[in-house]
């Protein structure tokens, strides 16, 4: 392997990288393989990580921000993998040292982990000079994670398949919303796990001879296109609630408190245990959250809007 891209750049590069929200994700059952077919109608939200690589000697990762000791900084981080699978499509060595500023919630449901890897791959084919093509971006993504490459695209689009193959929707308005952080996060295979063990408690069935192939709501996708935030609100759903629920039952009175401060709907983001409140105006965005800090049922409450930008340069381009 060759020691640098042609074209390299001396460093370093920033890319900012936004948090989703999941406003709907339809499960189907469980595959043979363990995975499960989705309709996952994803939303990206201005709660951003930046990722910034710089030119080093051997592949480094460190971290800042809100629980970056939770965050590992070896070989298992995706951000890592990201800049390791993409020196290894271009025949390079992975010399770069990565550090990942947090703000999206750590293990929360809205794939903070999956952003660093767009992140990182930006970042690092911005600073290889390696000129990586759009769709040859897009296939490391959904190599590295079923959320990865809707961090790179942004905005707003359906995931089929584990939620990798994407689909652009349009979207009409500014949403405005609040997310609710736990103290500590959930696993996300654990809250597929327990999708599975409450479905088969109710003798539904939990495979995909028992459950039907998930579709996105047209009212949903309607909602979207035409900015209404009190029909968004009627139509959101997450099939993975009850199993974030059973698994942490005090979110429970944190969706009771924001729907009571007023937010139009309320639900665990993806597979929790953030939660997520629509609010009809960024005034009641701004009481909702206010309300949540010191209702005792949350570590803090943001606000924020959607739809916001992929993946993005921000310095070093």
């Amino acid at each position: 392997m060759t020691a640098a891209a042609p074209g390299r750049r001396p460093g370093p590069v920033t890319v900012r990288v936004p948090a989703k929200v999941n406003v709907q994700l339809a499960v189907g059952g469980r595959r043979p393989d363990g995975f499960h077919d989705l309709a996952n109608v994803f939303l990206a939200v201005g709660l951003y990580d930046e990722v910034t690589a710089t030119p080093a000697d051997t592949l480094t990762l460190t971290c800042s921000g809100p629980d970056a000791d939770q965050v590992p900084l070896d070989a298992s981080n995706l951000a890592a993998r990201a800049a390791t699978a993409l020196a290894a499509r271009h025949g390079l060595e992975p010399r770069v040292h990565l550090h990942i500023a947090k703000d999206i919630p750590v293990a929360g449901g809205m794939a903070g982990g999956s952003a660093d890897a767009a992140a990182a791959l930006l970042a690092c084919d911005t600073l290889w000079g390696t000129h990586t093509s759009r769709d040859e971006l897009l296939a490391l993504c959904a190599e590295l994670g079923s959320d990865v490459p809707f961090s790179l695209v942004g905005g707003a689009a359906l995931g089929r398949g584990r939620g990798e193959l994407l689909e652009p929707l349009p979207v009409g308005g500014t949403f405005h919303w609040v997310f609710a952080v736990a103290d500590g996060g959930l696993s996300t295979p654990a809250v597929y796990k327990e999708c599975d063990r409450l479905r088969d408690a109710t003798g539904q069935g939990a495979t995909t001879a028992d459950i039907p192939d998930p579709e996105p709501s047209p009212a949903l996708l309607a909602a979207l296109r035409t900015g209404d935030p009190a029909a968004l609100a009627a139509a959101l759903d997450n099939d993975l609630q009850p199993a974030a629920l059973s698994l942490r039952p005090s979110l429970a009175a944190t969706l009771t408190a924001g729907t009571a401060a007023g937010a139009l709907a309320a639900l665990v983001s993806g597979s929790g245990p953030t939660t997520a409140f629509l609010a009809a105006t960024p005034e009641d965005a701004d009481r909702i959250a206010t309300t949540l800090r010191t209702s005792g049922t949350c570590r803090t409450a943001r606000p924020t809007t959607g739809p916001a930008p992929g993946a993005t340069v921000v310095s070093g381009a």
